[in-house]
């Protein structure tokens, strides 16, 4: 197996155990209208963040997310063509994970995005269009 390969084999393997990590364990008790009867509504005591094609982060916040999400090892090679700026189009050759729950905590409105370190930058994706919401850099 050549290196380029098996980097992008790591980092593929890597994103997916962090996916299955931030998902945490499943518990039915805790469900969406779980222990509800009449018809009655859920009723949620924390809004629902949603993703957006641009996410504003205070400096606080983006010294969060950089320290929670920063891993040199998981830089990937920039295709040709692509700059990592918001509202580009993140090629389908970079891989991103869903955040960690540690970022999602320590940075709510981080939780329904995905990530990929791009030319040492953590990049911020909207999963449902793969565009770049945010970039922080140091």
């Amino acid at each position: 197996m050549n290196k380029p390969t098996l980097a992008a084999l790591s980092v593929a393997v890597l994103a997916l155990g962090m996916a299955a990590a931030s998902a945490g364990p499943r518990d039915n008790a805790n469900a969406p209208g779980a222990g509800m009867q009449n018809g009655a509504k859920p009723q949620s005591s924390k809004a629902v963040t949603q993703t957006s094609d641009t996410l504003t982060l205070s400096d606080a916040q983006r010294k969060l997310a950089w320290q929670d999400l920063y891993m040199d090892s998981l830089n990937q090679d920039t295709p040709a063509g692509f700059n990592a700026v918001v509202g580009a189009s993140v090629p389908n050759t970079i891989v991103i994970a869903p955040v960690t729950a540690q970022a999602g905590s320590d940075v709510p409105p981080l939780k329904p995005y995905a990530f990929a370190m791009v030319q040492k930058k953590l990049v911020i994706v909207n999963p449902s269009n793969r565009k770049v919401a945010d970039v922080i850099a140091r």
